[in-house]
């Protein structure tokens, strides 16, 4: 991993991405890297976003409820690591995932992208799923996809 000297941990804004955030933190610390967490924040159920206006009211209220709860998660695991002396670089971009992810991928020049490969619930599955597959396919760099098996605890350093 000599060639790695910047990682990105893309966080779909679910508990999912906790494990990929743990992955980015350990890998960081073991070859010396700079450390990336990416929040895309993706409304599907905007009028403004192509094919999405879906009128469930309660579908939008459970989307809503689940980023707050995975957001405020998220927080307290790259809070943590802060505390213990790691130097994270947190970034939040608003828009459609693949665009924000290959703009970060530019400006910081990153060699190394982390994101979790299967979904922990339908919901994240049918809003994130079809994503990751394309970003896969256009990435300029390479992809550590995590497995995520849901009900496990991710390890710790």
């Amino acid at each position: 991993m000599e060639d790695v000297k910047r990682i990105l941990v893309v966080s779909s804004m679910m508990k999912s991405s906790s494990k990929a955030i743990h992955y980015g933190v350990s890998l960081s610390k073991k070859y010396g890297t700079e450390l990336y967490v990416l929040h895309v924040v993706y409304h599907p159920f905007g009028f403004d976003l192509e094919g999405w206006n879906l009128p469930i009211p309660s579908l939008e209220e459970e989307y809503k409820r689940t980023i707050k709860e995975a957001k405020e998660e998220l927080d307290a695991l790259i809070n943590q690591e802060k505390k213990k002396g790691m130097s994270i670089k947190e970034m939040l971009r608003e828009g459609k995932p693949i665009e924000e992810i290959l703009k970060v991928i530019k400006e910081e020049d990153i060699n190394l992208i982390i994101m979790v490969a299967h979904s922990e619930w339908r919901l994240e599955h049918f809003l994130f799923g079809r994503i990751k597959e394309e970003i896969i396919r256009k990435m300029p760099c390479s992809v550590f996809l995590i497995k995520d098996e849901p009900g496990k605890v991710a390890f710790d350093d």
